[in-house]
């Protein structure tokens, strides 16, 4: 073991807590600089088990010399594509060469908002249900030493049970299941050989095709034992979209879900991204209408019942801007701060709105709450 002069920080064993004043050399030497700290000999020796996966992980991998990263967080590799059954039905950017979203981009700069009719809002209901049954299949198995490309092969398997088309998968060639976007990436972040760390957030974005449907939703999970800091933006990020979630009824302005999610997490000192929004979802993946999540927003639209869409803020600690990874996917904070984000497709009702991807156990509550 080598020793090093820094600020106090934790052990990284869990359970332990006690100041780490050691750090383990293949780290140093693999430049991987979190997850490696550890106050004793026998705490090194006790977690070596789960720790030694990450240096088989990123073993000298580095397919962008001379990136400037924003924060700690580094690519891993990442495995094949995974291939789904023929006899699944796809939506039409699956087999196409670039990946785009021919009925899609038909509809672009269109602001019309669908009105679903009652076998449309059916075969929502049950896509978004079967998008909950995957996320929740990830959300048990996100642990310490688990890779986000683990947890791809099981929304993946999980979609193909149900027979679902994992709708991410060569979206604009995106090249996996579901999107895994750790500690400091917004969203967006491609699964990879990686393992989740004591400490990290991990934000898990499922969406899934099924006849004819998409169903979205998005949860930040905890891996391990999160910082306080940390507890505060999932738990605020969440707050938030709830509070959103509550003015949504016939006759608001989307403009105005802005207002509500910048009025609660200003006084936190968090800020939200501005980059990326909620939107229109049905047979169609991304559809109008735009869901700016931040204040003083300029949305076009008044809700409807029969409106179907997302709402999906992601907030961060520091600055709300955003950088790109060179995969030309991973958006992270521009000072490597931490995000978070969740995400639930609604359906505009009479009187208010429908939580259609709702949790259907422990209240409705998300999977961070349960160790809280």
């Amino acid at each position: 073991m080598s020793t090093f002069e820094s600020k106090p920080i934790l052990c990284c064993t869990p359970g332990c807590g006690k100041s780490a004043n050691l750090r383990c050399p293949t780290c140093i030497k693999l430049e991987i600089t979190t997850g490696s700290n550890f106050c004793s000999q026998e705490c090194f020796k006790q977690y070596w088990i789960v720790h030694k996966l990450f240096h088989k992980a990123k073993d000298e991998y580095n397919p962008w010399p001379g990136f400037k990263f924003t924060g700690t967080l580094r690519p891993y590799p990442v495995t094949e594509k995974r291939l789904v059954p023929g006899k699944i039905p796809r939506p039409d950017y699956a087999d196409h060469p670039q990946g785009h979203p021919l009925s899609e981009i038909a509809e672009r700069g269109s602001t019309v908002v669908k009105v679903l009719d009652d076998e449309e809002i059916e075969g929502l209901r049950v896509a978004c249900k079967l998008a909950r049954e995957c996320l929740d299949e990830a959300a048990q198995a996100a642990n310490i030493g688990v890779t986000t490309d683990e947890l791809d092969r099981i929304v993946h398997e999980a979609a193909i049970d149900r027979e679902c088309y994992p709708s991410p998968l060569n979206y604009y060639q995106f090249p996996k299941s579901v999107c895994t976007s750790v500690n400091e990436v917004i969203c967006h972040g491609i699964p990879d050989k990686r393992p989740l760390q004591n400490g990290d957030l991990c934000n898990v974005d499922v969406t899934v095709y099924h006849r004819g449907f998409h169903g979205d939703l998005n949860e930040t999970l905890f891996i391990g034992e999160v910082d306080e800091k940390s507890k505060l933006l999932t738990k605020v990020t969440h707050e938030a979209l709830m509070k959103a979630i509550e003015i949504v009824k016939p006759g608001v302005r989307f403009r105005e879900i802005g207002n509500v999610i910048q009025k609660h997490v200003t006084p936190f000192g968090f800020s939200v991204v501005r980059s990326y929004c909620g939107h229109g979802i049905h047979r169609l993946f991304h559809t109008a209408p735009n869901i700016p999540h931040y204040a003083n927003n300029k949305a076009v639209g008044v809700a409807k019942a029969g409106n179907s869409f997302t709402i999906e803020p992601m907030i961060s600690e520091g600055s709300w801007r955003d950088e790109h990874w060179p995969d030309n996917w991973t958006a992270v904070t521009v000072d490597g701060k931490r995000s978070a984000q969740f995400e639930h497709t609604l359906l505009v009702t009479e009187t208010g709105c429908e939580i259609l991807t709702k949790r259907p156990t422990n209240n409705g509550q998300p999977w961070f709450m349960d160790s809280i």
